[in-house]
């Protein structure tokens, strides 16, 4: 009588070799898209201290919600080397300003980040003559008129081709 007995599995280099493998290649993956994840999804809003924009956070949001009370909104316009901005109430009437500043910040990073005061050409338009940039930029128009802020508005625009 013959008697065969099974072979049992032996684990031996090449399996351990195999799981190390599978597990760091599962755990580098997972890493890589994570990454990717993050930095393709990122808002790119910069605060220089977060403790304190977290306690002023309230606030601003009471602000806003005060100032979209009054109707009063703005159109931004970037083209040919001028930027135009025009304020009009509820109704589409122009709103007159004493100042409005418009602040263009880059999503990441500041060393492009520039200040616009922008000049008052009448019938709530204001306009400023300045090159910008290709990319994409973060816009935040103040206008204030009698030391106090009439609108705040803030829009992320793409400058697409050479320098306009």
């Amino acid at each position: 009588m013959n008697t065969r007995q099974a072979k049992e599995f032996v684990f031996t280099g090449w399996h351990m070799l195999g799981v190390i493998c599978l597990f760091f290649g599962t755990i580098i993956s997972v890493n890589f898209f994570m990454a990717y994840q993050a930095i393709h999804s990122w808002s790119g809003i910069v605060v220089e201290n977060t403790y304190v924009a977290s306690q002023q956070f309230n606030t601003k949001v009471a602000e806003a919600r005060k100032l979209d009370a009054t109707g009063i909104s703005g159109s931004l316009t970037v083209k040919d080397g001028t930027v135009r901005y025009v304020i009009t109430d509820a109704a589409g009437e122009p709103v007159m300003a004493d100042q409005v500043v418009a602040s263009f910040r880059r999503p990441v990073g500041d060393h492009q980040d520039f200040v616009l005061p922008l000049d008052d050409r009448g019938h709530g338009l204001f306009e400023a003559s300045h090159t910008v940039m290709p990319g994409h930029w973060i816009v935040e128009v103040s206008a204030l008129r009698n030391n106090q802020r009439i609108l705040h508005h803030t829009q992320r625009i793409a400058i697409i081709g050479d320098t306009p």
